[in-house]
């Protein structure tokens, strides 16, 4: 389907920067001439900041809009429109903060080019908040050994950032952590002194308020918003280390909301409104220390204390029932203000986004969303296990979020027809990588977070933990008809590119999967001509698309990300390509007769999670790598 040519001829000031940093990724879609359609922007106020709407006349088309972000997002749709009936619509989202969190602490912290176009993308979409999560990742003069050789974002980078944001009606808050989550600075001898536990700050020590109110500043003056997140989740042992030998046995109610307190006064006296993740109140309520307790009860007296100016962000990535987040909306009321929600796009432990199980996520979350008339809401993106993630692959979930934030009456059909506008590429080929994962095995991959692709691909190739829960199911038609279509789907160019890294993993996984079972087989049988066939066909065949995927990989990362934390990633693939040379020089040896045996592969595999439907297993990259609890 054709789409139109504009010729822009009324542009607001406050648009025009944005607009000259979007059309740079719409080559041919804005020019002049005869077929070129006339569009221009008019700011209306009576719209309200959440409004925009297009209209057709024999003039072109005018949009009208409350604010640059929903301007933009007109712009995204008029990209897409393939009719001249789409050229028309008129919407308002209830969501004042359609927001996105990007983790940069897992190893992948954004290069400023690959943020600038993620922003670019998203923008197109309507989303006018935007986080990067950094726990350490962040530069704050005068402390050397905060995010040694972590290659966090610079002052000048987050102001050079912010001003990109702002352009495009994206307001960037400061996202850091102000408690735990903390192992990357607290690691170093310079920085012991600041140890509750391995990864948790010690409250009620001076020098700590010292150097978060250090953390603060460096943070928060770079940006133009007055907010802040300051983290404060997953603090599991508060308080039962240096602060129990200081201090002595304190309720963690009491050291959490005292040092909320004085985190808080040191915000107040920065001008900044602080949010906190929520989930410590509710696991202190609980007594299985579970966020999701629908049991909780904290102490009235902890209750009062907690501060009523810093927002509380309840986070949920887990549930599919609209209902299980109305109620824990209504139990965050209960704690005395209006919480932020946060939701997920489930990049983490993924190499590819686990899109169906993220609009499934999403849906419920938007659903409750909209049925409480909550107003501010962001989708999480993370890094867990390394960032190995192309977080551009995110992009479909977040497209859909936006529709649900606009109210579209079917978001996914809304979803479909838009993303085009804001990536320049079909939506079907990145909902479809996301096959790496969802296997026909997986039964219902719209409920499944798992990431299988990523398992087969990590496990080590003659130790294979995870064949028993494969049995004699063959993949490889799956992921060779998964490697073609991507790799077709990737040759359009642009945007779309970015579809040759799962095409890449596709490829390799169709001889992966099988090749231990096939060579057990074969060596159990003495059929030494299938093992002749393996070790000069399938094995250096396997090994060369294995080296193709390590350097694919480390091209989407390096223009990405910065390079450090690389070297975790590759360390994976290091071990994968020295265990399959292995594998090759021992089954050439086998073959040559200078090994009388293969135990490794005469060893009986057993099923580890029996029981378990293989859309509910989750595993690490490390173990995957081997058995053995040495890593």
């Amino acid at each position: 389907m054709s789409k139109f040519v504009f010729a822009v001829q009324e542009l607001p000031e406050i648009l025009q920067a944005g607009f000259a940093a979007l059309k740079g990724d719409h080559q041919g879609r804005f020019a002049t001439g005869p077929d070129a359609i006339a569009l221009r922007f008019v700011e209306d106020a009576a719209l309200g900041r959440e409004g925009a709407a297009s209209a057709v006349d024999s003039a072109g088309v005018t949009v009208r809009f409350g604010s640059k972000s929903t301007a933009f997002r007109a712009l995204g749709r008029l990209l897409a429109a393939g009719t001249r009936d789409e050229l028309e619509f008129s919407e308002n989202s209830a969501c004042t903060m359609r927001g996105l969190m990007i983790d940069s602490s897992r190893n992948g912290v954004m290069l400023p080019s690959a943020a600038e176009e993620f922003m670019r993308r998203v923008a197109l979409m309507g989303v006018n908040m935007l986080m990067f999560y950094t726990e350490d990742t962040y530069e704050v003069p005068g402390e050397p050994f905060f995010g040694y050789l972590r290659g966090g974002f610079t002052q000048q980078e987050m102001k050079a950032l912010d001003d990109y944001a702002d352009a495009l009606g994206i307001e960037l808050i400061p996202c850091i952590q102000a408690l735990a989550h903390l192992e990357q600075m607290l690691q170093w001898p310079a920085n012991f002194k600041y140890r509750d536990t391995a990864n948790i700050l010690i409250a009620g020590e001076e020098s700590t308020y010292e150097l978060i109110r250090k953390f603060i500043k460096a943070a928060s003056s770079c940006v133009r918003s007055r907010r802040i997140h300051l983290g404060m989740d997953e603090a599991h042992g508060l308080g039962t280390g240096r602060f129990k030998e200081k201090f002595g046995e304190k309720r963690s109610f009491d050291i959490i909301n005292d040092h909320l307190a004085r985190v808080r006064d040191i915000c107040r006296e920065e001008g900044l409104t602080p949010m906190i993740w929520s989930d410590m109140y509710f696991r202190l309520g609980s007594r299985t220390h579970d966020y999701y307790d629908m049991n909780w009860q904290i102490p009235q007296d902890a209750l009062e204390n907690i501060p009523r100016d810093v927002q509380l962000v309840y986070w949920d990535y887990y549930h599919a029932d609209p209902d299980f987040y109305r109620k824990m909306i209504a139990f965050h009321r209960k704690l005395g203000s209006e919480p932020i929600m946060g939701g997920g796009v489930w990049t983490w432990s993924h190499l590819w986004c686990a899109l169906p199980w993220s609009f499934t996520a999403v849906k419920a979350c938007m659903e409750a969303c909209r049925a409480e008339g909550l107003k501010e809401v962001f989708m999480t993106m993370w890094g867990d296990d390394g960032m190995e993630v192309d977080v551009f692959s995110a992009l479909p979930g977040i497209q859909y979020f936006c529709e649900y934030a606009f109210g579209a009456a079917d978001p996914m059909q809304a979803a479909r027809r838009n993303f085009e506008g804001a990536c320049g590429c079909p939506f079907d080929p990145w909902v479809r990588a996301a096959g790496t994962d969802s296997i026909p095995l997986v039964r219902k991959p719209h409920e499944s977070m798992t990431a299988l692709g990523r398992a087969l691909l990590w496990q080590d190739p003659a130790l294979a933990l995870f064949d028993p829960v494969l049995g004699d199911h063959d993949l490889r038609a799956w992921y060779g008809d998964l490697a073609g279509e991507l790799t077709a789907a990737a040759s359009a160019g642009g945007l779309a590119q970015r579809l040759g890294f799962p095409a890449g993993i596709a490829a390799t996984l169709e001889l992966k999967t099988h090749l231990r079972r096939d060579l057990a087989k074969a060596y159990k049988a003495g059929d030494r001509a299938a093992l002749k066939a393996i070790s000069t066909g399938d094995l250096p065949e396997l090994r060369q698309r294995a080296r193709a995927l390590w350097k694919r990989h480390r091209d989407m990362w390096m223009t990405t990300y910065k390079p450090f934390g690389w070297e975790v990633i590759e360390g994976r693939y290091g071990t994968l390509m020295a265990r399959l040379e292995t594998l090759q020089e021992r089954l050439d040896g086998y073959l040559a007769g200078t090994l009388a045996e293969l135990p490794e592969i005469a060893a009986e595999l057993h099923n580890p999670w029996p029981g378990s439907e293989i859309g509910d297993i989750h595993v690490s990259a490390s173990r995957m790598r081997t058995p053995s609890c040495i890593k």
